[in-house]
């Protein structure tokens, strides 16, 4: 049965203009429909988070953080434990960041302050050095660039077969030659649709489905070698190369983060 999550923070009296809420949150946890009076910047070093407004659908792995503006109705799922952070900006601050949900790119520099800030449990800053630490961190997440989405998707007839196979069969390589003689069209068409639709090529699109198939594989406790030929790989170095692209880490750092 799956755990809802439900955090108690008064609407009315945020207990700063930035606050954090750190969490670990179980397998199969979710929150219902609700909104805040404050932007939230969700962020995870392990695993995904997946969320939900009543538009869109968002995966954000740990080197993308989700930001929700003030007001946004969402809801979120966790499917396995991960550490989470939410990174709360009150208006005026909050006015900066952009007015409709998206995914941030996280930095090295976020990164490293939000692990500092959740070791250390801060909420609020109570000193002057966590005072300009945290304004660092804010000025590194106005400088963030943006994306709407990590893994688009599309009903567009053309591309649906190719994103409903590679959904449920990640490792599934056929070439986009491959797929247009499958779909009776052409590589260029093909080509030209993922551009268009999804806002990346079919070779990028495939790469951050794979990733997120390995961040299952790994929490599952198989080897970086046996993941990355799961994936297709005859070797694990590609594969470490695609991982650290997308998480800021390698696998086995993944991995010490999980225990």
């Amino acid at each position: 049965m799956p755990i809802i999550y439900n955090p108690i923070i008064d609407n009315n009296n945020p207990p700063d203009d930035i606050f954090f809420v750190h969490e670990v949150f179980e397998p199969d946890t979710s929150t219902l429909y609700h909104s805040h009076y404050w932007g939230q910047l969700h962020l995870v070093t392990n695993g995904i988070i997946e969320l939900s407004t009543h538009n869109n659908r968002f995966l954000a792995p740990p080197r993308y953080a989700l930001w929700i503006p003030a007001m946004v109705e969402h809801k979120s799922y966790i499917r396995r434990s991960l550490n989470y952070c939410s990174m709360n900006v009150c208006s005026p601050l909050s006015d900066q960041l952009p007015t409709y949900p998206c995914l941030l790119e996280v930095t090295d520099v976020i990164t490293a302050i939000i692990e500092d800030l959740r070791q250390r449990q801060i909420m609020i800053a109570t000193t002057e050095q966590d005072k300009r630490l945290i304004a660092v961190l804010f000025d590194q997440v106005l400088l963030c660039k943006e994306h709407d989405q990590f893994l688009p998707t599309s009903e567009d007839k053309l591309l649906q077969p190719i994103l409903i196979e590679l959904e449920h069969n990640p490792t599934n390589n056929l070439s986009l030659t491959q797929w247009a003689q499958q779909l009776h069209t052409t590589e260029r068409t093909l080509a030209r649709h993922y551009k268009n639709k999804l806002g990346i090529s079919f070779t990028e699109w495939r790469q951050r489905r794979k990733f997120i198939y390995a961040l299952h594989l790994l929490r599952q406790g198989m080897s970086v070698n046996e993941t990355a030929l799961t994936l297709g790989y005859h070797q694990a170095s590609p594969f470490i190369t695609l991982f650290k692209k997308y998480a800021g880490a390698t696998p086995d750092q993944y991995r010490l983060r999980l225990d």
